[in-house]
């Protein structure tokens, strides 16, 4: 390895060339931003369409954030050296082994002849996969290290390149050769503020399932540590590179637990260079088309739902409660329909209307659909009729007796129309609608849970939970089916009831979807127990299941601690197995002195490391805390919607609000009063004390939990 600190001269020459040629690559981006910023043309001169000229203006914008150059994350991260002739990047390649830099994009010169060659692209793939035992053409492999230099408060930071080291995977290594300490340096390094891209530590393993093809359903068991989510991401970023033309006409999204995740993994896709990705929570995507007419001032979700209650409205058997629901609207007919034309009366009666109804809706066709169908069915009836008595019909005959006042009429009153909104509301605010429709299917006892509280005079006024936002989209896809989206990433995906996975499902028919999550972390009361059920519920039960087991980040002191939970919370469930023991990574204190003081002592201790400090404890109890550690002169902002994880280095998470998360240091107060805080506490503490990646302090006044009440555990 050669390594030399930014501010001491002489440097070694080939660590100089490298920072050349990383200055080089940053100049070669800014040109390429400064041609696209070049044709800021009054595109109305040359386009005069509108249509075209709003599209040509989106792409440029879309151009341009993808080749913003972001402060903190260096061009390029590796090299490879391949055989002589195994790659041709430029017209003096052939002198000696060809050299291709790695990076996080594309970026060419001014003749167009390649710098960094992006990660996704096929030959970078030897970068990730190359070994001994399989070249890949590979003679040599280097890796970079870097040091962030702050410039000033108001200026962003600069990235200097300090290091590299040579993995040759031809011969014998050289006596001195140590490949792997950059790379476990960047896997251990301190962070603070939102997660970052894992693009120059991806593993062989997280690079299978990063470049799975689009057509592929997968599913990530992942363990703590283990880089699920930051798979999930890369995987993104390689579909746009190899599927862009689909993918953009389809769409991406991100769906994730709450919005303290999503502002958490935000920087990963933009430092990779994928701008145009949606995000948006469970409740989020389920919202965002209800009319906003609809929406209360505390917004859709405005109650908790009891565990019993939201385990039955997250039930699968909601979707038939509802089907038989919104089809008891349609009315059998009872009266001839007459339409006139000029001097003659055409008859249709109730014998001659009633089969139509039943062939629409035996034909499992949308709800609403099968109002303009019937219009259509009445029309064509009534212009047989017509024919056999000689008269001339065409397409706009038809037209006309599908506007008939009476045709109408008749539609509404056989087929009426349905809104969504109001048939939910309808149906879980009138028991004995319920009892008729839920007959069979639901018990005495989950009818009565699922009644809304109250009584609502509207949508408005109703105190809907999350889970009766998954009935109302489940109505919506009744009465209209619902746009696809080509691949969807679903993360925390354990905690999702099958209704929000048909919901979910239905939204990626025709595309495929990336599930990420762990068994073991599962909270909600619908919290899946198999992967097989859960992608069965969200339409793809052929998907296909890999298992992410080695924690990179977390040690194996930390991991060991909580995974004693595992025989408690997911029986069966293999234990994590973290690749890297650190010495004081795991603090087990009784607060004999009280829980504040103690905690406010750990907090400080986490401070005088580095990186980012998370306190955790339980949603209920973390408000007095804060008021006793303010008193005791340590001010932590809380994690919220408007507080982001950049707020401070310490920042005071509730334990309902850390799965995802990460921190250098976390410092968990009375694991005790998280287990007892809801139905399944034991899962919730386990994904609090696997949130550290270096160390943990647990401080506790009350007795620890059985199963975490052990010998040995300080570490």
């Amino acid at each position: 390895m050669t390594t030399t600190d930014p501010a001491t001269a002489p440097l070694d020459p080939e660590l100089a060339a490298e920072r050349d040629s990383l200055a080089r690559a940053r100049a070669a981006l800014r040109a390429m931003r400064q041609e696209v910023e070049g044709t800021d043309l009054m595109l109305g001169d040359v386009v005069t369409d509108k249509v075209t000229n709003a599209a040509l203006t989106r792409g440029r914008r879309r151009r341009l954030a993808a080749l913003a150059d972001m402060p903190g994350a260096p061009l390029f991260f590796g090299r490879l050296d391949f055989e002589p002739g195994t790659v041709f990047l430029d017209e003096d390649a052939g002198r000696g082994p060809d050299r291709v830099h790695i990076g996080r994009r594309h970026v060419h010169d001014p003749r167009g002849r390649p710098m960094v060659l992006d990660w996704r692209a096929p030959v970078s793939v030897a970068y990730y996969r190359a070994s001994p035992a399989d070249r890949m053409l590979v003679r040599v492999r280097r890796r970079y290290g870097f040091t962030t230099v702050g410039r000033g408060p108001h200026e962003d930071p600069e990235v200097v390149l300090t290091a590299f080291e040579d993995e040759h995977l031809v011969g014998a290594p050289a006596p001195d050769e140590r490949p792997g300490a950059l790379l476990a340096a960047e896997i251990e390094r301190p962070r603070t503020g939102p997660m970052r891209d894992i693009v120059a530590t991806i593993q062989p393993e997280q690079d299978d399932l990063v470049r799975a093809p689009l057509a592929t359903t997968l599913c990530v068991q992942g363990a703590p540590g283990t880089g699920k989510t930051a798979v999930g991401l890369h995987r993104i970023a390689f579909l746009l590179y190899t599927e862009r033309e689909r993918l953009s006409r389809s769409g991406v999204a991100i769906i994730g637990p709450n919005r303290s995740f999503l502002s958490y993994i935000r920087d990963v896709l933009p430092a990779l260079g994928e701008v145009d990705v949606g995000q948006a929570t469970v409740a989020e995507l389920l919202t965002r088309d209800l009319p906003d007419r609809f929406r209360a001032a505390g917004g859709w979700v405005r109650r908790t739902e009891e565990p019993f209650a939201a385990r039955t409205k997250g039930d699968a058997r909601m979707a038939e409660v509802l089907r038989r629901d919104l089809w008891s609207h349609l009315r059998e007919p009872v009266e001839a329909l007459v339409v006139r034309r000029g001097s003659r009366r055409w008859r249709l009666y109730p014998e001659d209307l009633r089969p139509l109804l039943e062939e629409l809706a035996g034909r499992g066709v949308a709800y609403g659909s099968g109002r303009e169908l019937l219009s259509h069915r009445i029309a064509h009836t009534v212009l047989t009729l017509m024919e056999s008595e000689g008269e001339v019909c065409d397409d706009r005959t038809h037209a006309q007796v599908r506007r008939d006042p009476a045709v109408r009429a008749a539609v509404t009153a056989l087929w009426p129309k349905v809104e969504p909104l109001s048939l939910v509301l309808g149906l879980l605010t009138d028991p004995g609608r319920l009892a008729r429709a839920a007959d069979g299917i639901l018990t005495s006892r989950e009818q009565e849970a699922v009644l809304l509280p109250g009584r609502p005079r509207g949508p408005k006024s109703a105190r809907w939970s999350a889970e009766d936002l998954a009935l109302i989209d489940e109505a919506r896809a009744l009465v209209e089916r619902p746009g696809g989206l080509g691949h969807i990433v679903v993360d925390e995906a354990q905690d999702l009831s099958p209704m929000q996975c048909r919901a979910i499902g239905r939204r990626c028919e025709s595309g495929s979807l990336t599930v990420l999550g762990d068994i073991a972390q599962g909270t909600s009361p619908s919290a899946a127990r198999t992967w097989s059920t859960l992608l069965e519920h969200l339409g793809k039960p052929t998907g296909h299941l890999s298992v992410l087991d080695r924690g990179y980040r977390v040690p194996a002191q930390i991991i060991d601690f909580a995974a004693r939970l595992l025989p408690s919370i997911a029986r069966g469930l293999g234990a994590p197995v973290a690749v890297r023991r650190a010495a004081g990574s795991l603090c087990v204190t009784p607060a004999a002195e009280g829980l504040a003081e103690g905690v406010a002592r750990a907090c400080r201790t986490a401070l005088e490391g580095e990186g980012s400090v998370g306190l955790i404890a339980a949603d209920a109890d973390l408000p007095a805390l804060l008021a006793e550690l303010a008193a005791r002169g340590l001010e932590v902002p809380v994690l919220d919607d408007d507080t982001g994880l950049d707020a401070a280095r310490l920042v005071a998470v509730p334990a309902g609000l850390a799965k995802g998360l990460e921190f250098d240091a976390v410092v968990v107060a009375e694991p005790a009063a998280i287990a007892e805080a809801e139905e399944r506490g034991l899962n919730r503490l386990y994904v609090v004390l696997t949130r550290a990646v270096s160390t943990l302090h647990v401080v506790h006044a009350r007795p620890l939990p059985q199963a975490l009440a052990a010998e040995g555990t300080t570490g």
